[in-house]
Formats: C-alpha cells, sequence, structure tokens
C-alpha cells in the first residue's frame, strides 16, 4: 500500500493545531510553541521520509528475504521428526520414501521437471504423487 502523503500531513497539522490551542490554554509563551511546531515538522518530515522509502524498496525487501529462506531440515528423516502436528505425522509416515524425497525437493524449491529429472521419472508422475499427497 502507498504511503498517502497529503493525508499524512493534514492528520499531523489536526492533531498539532489541537496541540497548540492546548499549550496556548495552559500558557505557554508563542516562542515555545513555534519552536516545538518547527521541531515537530522536522520529526514527521523525517518519519514520512522513511516511510516514503520502507513502501518503495518492500517488494525488494520481500524478495531478498525470500531468498534467504532456509529449511530447518536437511533430510525427509529430519522432516518427520520436526513436525509436531500428529494427524500429518502419520500420514506422512505411511507414505512411501520416494513420495517424501519429491515431497523434501519441492519444499526446497525444486520444479517439478527438475525433481522428475533427479529420480528419472516423467513429471506427470512428479506431479500426481504431489496431488495424491495433497488430497491426502
Amino acid at each position: 500500500m502507498a504511503y498517502n502523503k497529503a493525508k499524512a500531513e493534514k492528520e499531523w497539522l489536526r492533531w498539532k493545531e489541537a496541540e497548540e490551542k492546548k499549550l496556548r490554554e495552559l500558557g505557554v509563551d508563542e516562542e515555545t510553541i513555534q519552536r516545538l511546531h518547527t521541531y515537530d515538522w522536522a520529526q514527521f518530515n523525517k518519519e514520512r521520509q522513511y516511510l516514503q522509502r520502507q513502501v518503495d524498496w518492500s517488494p525488494y525487501a520481500d524478495w531478498v528475504s525470500a531468498q534467504d529462506l532456509e529449511l530447518p531440515v536437511e533430510d525427509t528423516e529430519s522432516l518427520l521428526d520436526s513436525i509436531e502436528d500428529m494427524e500429518l505425522f502419520s500420514l506422512l509416515h505411511t507414505v512411501d520414501k520416494l513420495t517424501l524425497e519429491i515431497l523434501f525437493m519441492k519444499m526446497d524449491g525444486y520444479s517439478s521437471k527438475e525433481i522428475a529429472s533427479a529420480f528419472g521419472m516423467d513429471e506427470y508422475a512428479v506431479n500426481m504423487r504431489i496431488y495424491r499427497l495433497r488430497k491426502k
């Protein structure tokens, strides 16, 4: 979602006017109110710049963080050991070793075509095993 500068500025001005009104009611002198206004405006602009950059960079940051994701497991045995859901564990425990290997490679980011060539099988067969596992 894009940062709406005009809306943020209107909200800040509304807040600042209410604050200045209270300060005047409390007897604060105009010079102090003006110094506070200048300081708060500078802080608002710094925050605005940060938020604009954050919005501009967020797709890139999401892409970079997705590239850094690593699976917490290294083989099918540790995959099974890491599962805490007993229903899922019992389901995966009954699946044959080849399907688990295919699942592990799929989780690791391999395409169905790469998995098929690694196991010397048809890409359709890999996709069918994944489909049947999802169905279960």
